[in-house]
């Protein structure tokens, strides 16, 4: 779908409407608005009109035809501007040494054209996808080689796994050692025991000598009271 749109008699020299027009040739419609938006000079607004008018008369047509249409996929096609007539007033403007310039007002037609078809590739774009295509070509073969060198790798391995299964020393020599300390601890718990029990025999040997001497001491005591007494 293509639409065009046209403005006439825009005030302004042809000569700096094109280098804003030249901003927005081939470009995305929404990405054209954008830049018009944000492009500091007095040629944008009216550019920006004349871009929206066209886009308006192509989604205008799209529905006259009956035909569904994406305003986000139109792109400007072709762009231009063209030189108006010029403002006849006869008025002078100074210049040096004694001269006069006659001053004139320039006006300029714009022309945009819209169009939602698919943009043609270029040459570079050519080479590029032509390059994309390579690079893809080159690496879905080297995945093939890795492919077909993979079952050599795995029957090496294969071959090599009885031997690792064999070789189990490690876990008889831990399951040897947590026998033998759970026979260490066996043997020293009776150690312990007797231990306890001659510690025992010991406070009761002193406990036995503790009450001797009391025993001998009294009767002293009592003979040194009678003594005393007498």
């Amino acid at each position: 779908m293509e639409a065009v749109a046209k403005t006439k008699y825009l005030k302004g020299s042809p000569r700096k409407a094109r280098l804003v027009i030249d901003l927005i040739r081939g470009v995305n419609v929404s990405r054209a608005l954008s830049i018009l938006k944000f492009t500091d000079k007095r040629a944008a607004d009216p550019i920006a009109q004349c871009l929206n008018s066209a886009i308006a008369n192509a989604t205008y047509k799209a529905e006259q035809q009956n035909i569904a249409i994406d305003p986000d996929d139109l792109w400007v096609k072709t762009c231009f501007v063209d030189m108006g007539p010029h403002k006849h007033r006869s008025r002078m403007r100074p210049a040096p040494q004694g001269r006069a310039y006659r001053e004139q007002r320039h006006y300029c037609h714009i022309t945009i054209e819209v169009t939602s078809e698919q943009k043609a590739k270029t040459e570079d774009q050519l080479r590029l996808e032509a390059l994309r295509a390579e690079r893809i070509a080159a690496r879905k073969a080297a995945k093939a080689a890795e492919k077909a060198k993979a079952p050599k790798r795995e029957a090496k391995k294969v071959e090599e796994k009885p031997v690792e299964e064999v070789v189990e020393t490690p876990v008889v020599e831990t399951v040897e050692t947590d026998v033998a300390a759970v026979a260490v601890a066996v043997e020293e718990t009776p150690v312990v025991e007797a231990v306890e029990t001659e510690v025992e025999a010991a406070a009761e040997e002193a406990a036995a000598e503790e009450v001797a001497e009391t025993a001998e001491e009294a009767p002293e005591t009592e003979s040194n009271e009678e003594a005393e007494e007498k």
